[in-house]
């Protein structure tokens, strides 16, 4: 009898032969401080940096960031250092605001699935067809977050990259769990390019670059990973930030990995 071939198994990570780093501190806090990684962002070679203006914190009493006065600071960083620029979009009345201050747009996991959002998104960046950053949410599957994408695909922009940040299991070691097996499975199912949050999952700066080791092995298209000049004064997200130097040192080993596996960091 004879037996039924095996196919072979696709080789999902070679989409591209270019990983994109999206850099920067949790909030921006002032101009000297985003001005200082935006220097650093440059000097790697690197092409993006990203920075929080609208907050959404757990805590109503907690830094809710500097609004439009961030998006301003940004988007003269950004001119200064020839960098794009990406920052969250928590409100459908702020869209028009951010779009016309940044590069791409981002869509937080507290957010994903306020459909709302998403249309009004895809509406306002319709012409423009600037990037979407769009978060899994917590506990949110990866079919609904497929399906969720057609909110802004259907409302006139494409251009999405889906940004894995971990999910909630009953694990307390690490800040969220980190499904890297969404890398390969997003690749199987859809044909939109996949970043890693490496910053949210791990919680703390010395798993950062474990994480995100994991995420250029595992074929992801890009990485989120947040730096700070001074971490332990940070207004957010303190302990899972990175300053510079860590940053460059953890670069410096992405590129290296990704030699191995045909790509380039950018």
């Amino acid at each position: 009898m004879s037996q039924e071939a095996i196919p072979p198994i696709p080789d999902l990570g070679q989409r591209t032969d270019e990983i994109t780093i999206y850099a920067g501190p949790c909030s921006v806090e002032s101009e000297e401080q985003f001005n200082e990684v935006a220097e650093c962002v440059k000097g790697l070679g690197l092409h993006w940096i990203r920075g929080g203006a609208f907050k959404p914190r757990t805590n109503p009493h907690s830094f809710q960031g500097l609004g439009e006065e961030a998006l301003r600071i940004m988007k003269d960083a950004g001119e200064r250092y020839g960098l794009l620029t990406l920052t969250e979009v928590m409100d459908s009345a702020h869209c028009q605001l951010v779009a016309d201050y940044v590069d791409g747009l981002q869509v937080g996991a507290r957010n994903f699935q306020n459909f709302s959002l998403l249309k009004k998104i895809g509406e306002v960046t319709a012409d423009t067809h600037q990037m979407v950053l769009y978060k899994r949410g917590f506990a949110g599957t990866i079919a609904e977050w497929l399906a969720a994408c057609d909110y802004i695909s259907d409302h006139g922009n494409q251009n999405i990259v889906l940004c894995e940040r971990g999910i909630r299991t009953f694990e307390t070691a690490t800040r969220f769990t980190l499904d890297i097996a969404a890398v390969p499975v997003i690749h199987k199912q859809s044909l939109y390019p996949v970043c890693i949050d490496v910053s949210h999952p791990a919680g703390q700066r010395d798993l950062v670059p474990a994480l995100a080791k994991a995420a250029v092995a595992a074929g992801a298209d890009s990485l989120m990973i947040e730096v700070h000049p001074n971490p332990p004064v940070a207004l957010s997200d303190g302990p899972q930030q990175l300053t510079p130097a860590q940053f460059e040192a953890l670069v410096a080993e992405l590129r290296q990995i990704a030699e191995v596996l045909g790509k380039k960091i950018v």
